[in-house]
């Protein structure tokens, strides 16, 4: 441990995971990783679901930061920030406007068009509102294959790829069943890939770009976190040039929407004209075994551990520029 790391106090840290969310599972494991890793580094760290206890235990517990490990629904959309904001707790991660749009897939591509930033086209489909008519013209609007999912879940949580008419009903009552927006978005061939942003502000950096290749072309839920088929290229072996660009890009969206502390965005890159398309960026990133950030930290020299320290240190609150760090020299104590 290093002596910065030594004069640092965070005071007692909760790590927020599970949760209510259809990606509970997942937060788990993220949760668990990072309460290891910040609990080796001394910090003072402990489990906080809540799914299980009211958020505001945590002002009576004493809690002086929160590590949000949570992914989706009340926890990555702004809600779990709210209640955080009003506790006066800082958090890490994007603020409450920013994790609330951010989890919204067709609101993030509103803000992306409005700015000129390139993402596929898309039909809104709102459930109650459409007809079987409307959802037989989509692929006259988008093209086949093309891509159906609930507008705020991740991990590919009710998406399907449509590769005919026939399957089409199906798929918009699969995305139905968990959002009442369902997304309809054009499919662009080529390659996959991920890109991860620390910090904030005009300091925010893009760590290196991931290349995903999946079996059959199919990142799924199962094929993000439970197989080890999906092969992970970093560096990427993106032609000359194309890296920076994506880097770049994926800046622009993380300050448009005004994210901080960190986040990773999803790009496709069209196999013939090689140009970049955004599909979302993730205000809570998975922490677990199989995910994407700690891999990227980790091609640039970032360990697990550093990744999460960092990361816990950007904690903050919208009204305020960063949490205080306290002095153990001064303090004595955790808070």
């Amino acid at each position: 441990m290093s002596e910065k790391e030594k004069s640092l106090n965070f005071g007692k840290v909760a790590v927020l995971m599970g949760g209510a969310s259809a990606e509970r599972e997942v937060s788990l494991m993220s949760g668990n990783g990072v309460l290891q890793a910040l609990r080796s580094r001394g910090v003072d760290a402990h489990a906080f679901d809540p799914a299980e206890r009211g958020i505001d235990e945590l002002k009576k517990d004493g809690f002086a930061r929160c590590f949000i490990a949570l992914h989706g629904r009340f926890g990555e959309d702004g809600t779990v920030q709210g209640a955080l904001e009003l506790l006066g707790i800082p958090y890490t991660g994007s603020g409450v406007m920013a994790s609330s749009m951010a989890i919204d897939k067709v609101m993030t591509k509103r803000v992306l068009l409005s700015e000129g930033l390139p993402t596929p086209k898309y039909v809104l489909l709102r459930k109650g509102a459409y007809s079987s008519a409307d959802v037989d013209a989509v692929p006259d609007a988008l093209g086949l294959p093309l891509i159906v999912k609930p507008a705020r879940e991740g991990s590919s949580i009710g998406l399907t790829k449509v590769m005919n008419r026939a399957d089409m009903a199906q798929a918009v009552e699969q995305a139905s069943m968990l959002d009442a927006d369902i997304l309809c978005e054009q499919f662009v061939d080529g390659d996959e890939v991920t890109c991860p942003v620390l910090g904030s502000g005009s300091t925010a950096q893009a760590l290196p770009v991931i290349r995903i290749v999946a079996p059959e072309g199919n990142y799924d839920y199962q094929n993000k976190y439970f197989t080890d088929t999906t092969q992970y290229l970093v560096p990427c072996g993106l032609p000359e040039g194309e890296e920076a660009a994506i880097q770049q890009l994926v800046l622009q969206v993380f300050r448009t929407l005004n994210c901080r502390g960190w986040a990773r965005a999803d790009v496709m890159i069209d196999k013939v004209t090689r140009k970049p398309f955004l599909l979302e960026i993730n205000t809570s990133p998975g922490m677990t075994g199989h995910s994407l950030v700690p891999m990227s930290a980790r091609a640039a020299g970032i360990s697990y551990e550093d990744l999460c320290i960092e990361v816990l240190r950007t904690a903050a609150l919208d009204h305020q520029k960063s949490a205080p760090e306290q002095s153990q020299e001064k303090t004595g104590a955790a808070i």
